[in-house]
């Protein structure tokens, strides 16, 4: 009977000894990273649901990356939107303290502020976020706006608004000072106030009134319209009035009552009652000359710098044709051939939010473009550069009306009205885009944290489980390697013996 050789290396044992070392080096690369295995292939059919997973993980991480962006520019918009409010407000105050203070140094007060004040909203609206400008619109590579100095004193063959200003200015005072009206006494007792043109400058008569006995008044009527003040019954009481109602270039209207008196020599707005009607008639002739000069150098130059502000800032904008401005009968429209631009920015007719969007959600897309010429930022640009470019003398006589109807109507355009964007809505749209990514990133980490936990349950490993594992593996490698040992010193001898 053959007998096998006990001194050869049995095989099996061999390769129980080399998977046992395997396992163990697995199972202590799974202590070191928790992981329990190295390949999705080692997870089993459990692999695609991790592949799946991961890749919503990956898809949040890009998601909250962008929205971690978004909100950093929609944060630095609102910073920059809250301290523009706050200098409309400081130039609302500087204007009323002007209005009812100090006349004329009030309203050079006012205008130094509105300057510095302007200068500082022109830097808002070029704010940038990194590489972003963002009040652009689309063209976020650009500027928002021309600088302070070129949007008011123009930048080389370019019109600034002062030079608008000054343009429609002559146009509407008209050659005479007296904003295109003409004061004629067609008879002995009469006074005739007639359009000087068809044309849309200076003063548009509006209507009539008078207590004036033994007078009759007409008008307006005519082209061009004019109104009329008859005398030929006889002299006015002392204190019988008219009233000539004018509307004036921005659209507001103003008011001129002129009373008879007795009295010499006739204070503003008053005509000295004669001793007959046409004495009377060429004393109203008189007054009504110096009235309404002061009426033209008060609220009609007020008015005419705002109708320009609202010419140079519309889209295109708007100039006087001229040269010989002082009887211009129409306007033209500006190119950047002649006219300084003043909004630099991407001009899109749709909504401003939309100009900027960013997906931080598979469902969800947030807007937060804002364009610089949307009305409620334009109206504060506007305005402020009115204030700045009209300069009042202190040694005019009319500076202080002058302030004051300028004034009047500036704070009203800051003020808004119901149904009019300002600021404040345009901060609302961006806070709703600060909600919806704030609410998004909620739900991420709510839905990462899920995520990670039932990825840790199918990749992850326990350390205590892995430990006993290995102590019992090691025990069994310990045993295997001893018997190993023993069958490697097993002889012939040995064995017999």
């Amino acid at each position: 009977m053959a007998i096998s050789s006990i001194g050869g290396k049995p095989a099996t044992a061999i390769q129980q000894l080399v998977d046992l070392r395997k396992t163990l080096d697995d199972l202590q690369r799974q202590l070191s990273t928790g992981k329990k295995s190295a390949t999705y292939a080692g997870l089993g059919f459990d692999r695609g649901v991790t592949v799946g997973l991961r890749a919503q993980l990956s898809a949040i991480t890009g998601f909250d990356a962008t929205a971690d962006q978004v909100q950093t520019r929609v944060n630095i918009a609102q910073t920059s939107l809250g301290r523009i409010s706050d200098i409309s407000n400081s130039v609302k105050t500087a204007m009323m303290q002007g209005t009812y203070g100090s006349g004329a140094v009030g309203a050079s007060t006012a205008q130094t502020t509105a300057q510095f004040s302007l200068d500082e909203t022109l830097n808002l609206l070029n704010t940038k976020a990194g590489d972003h400008y963002l009040f652009s619109g689309r063209a976020t590579d650009q500027p928002a706006v021309e600088s302070y100095d070129h949007i008011l004193n123009g930048k080389g063959a370019q019109a600034g608004l002062k030079q608008i200003i000054s343009e429609r200015n002559q146009a509407d005072l008209g050659a005479s000072g007296l904003g295109r009206l003409t004061i004629t006494s067609p008879t002995a007792t009469s006074v005739d106030v007639a359009e000087d043109a068809l044309s849309s400058f200076g003063f548009k008569l509006a209507s009539i009134s008078s207590s004036l006995t033994n007078a009759t008044v007409s008008g307006p009527a005519g082209s061009p319209p004019a109104m009329s003040v008859d005398m030929s019954g006889g002299v006015p009481n002392n204190g019988d009035s008219v009233t000539m109602r004018f509307t004036l270039p921005d659209g507001s209207t103003a008011n001129l009552t002129m009373t008879a008196t007795t009295t010499a020599p006739p204070g503003d707005n008053q005509f000295l009652i004669g001793a007959d009607g046409a004495a009377t008639a060429a004393n109203l002739n008189s007054s009504l000359n110096v009235a309404i000069g002061k009426l033209a150098d008060t609220a009609l130059t007020a008015a005419s710098a705002v109708q320009a502000s609202n010419d140079f800032f519309g889209d295109p904008p708007q100039r006087v044709t001229g040269p010989g401005f002082a009887t211009a009968t129409t306007m033209t429209a500006g190119s950047v051939a002649d006219t300084v631009i003043w909004y630099t920015g991407e001009a899109g007719s749709d909504s401003a939010r939309g100009t900027a969007t960013a997906r931080i959600d598979p469902n969800l897309v947030v807007g937060y473009g804002v364009r610089a010429n949307e009305q409620g930022l334009r109206t504060i640009v506007q305005n402020l550069a009115t204030l700045a470019a009209v300069t009042i003398s202190l040694t005019d006589p009319n500076g202080g009306a002058l302030s004051a109807a300028l004034n009047t109507r500036l704070t009203a355009n800051l003020s808004g009205s119901a149904g009019v964007q300002n600021v404040a809505d345009i901060r609302t749209d961006l806070a709703a885009s600060q909600v919806s990514i704030n609410a998004a990133k909620t739900r991420h980490q709510q839905q990462s944290a899920t995520m990670a936990d039932y990825l840790q349950q199918i990749e992850g490993v326990s350390n205590e489980d892995v430990g006993a594992t290995i102590l019992t593996l090691q025990t069994r490698l310990q045993a295997s390697m001893q018997v190993t040992s023993m069958m490697y010193q097993t002889s012939l001898v040995n064995f017999m013996n």
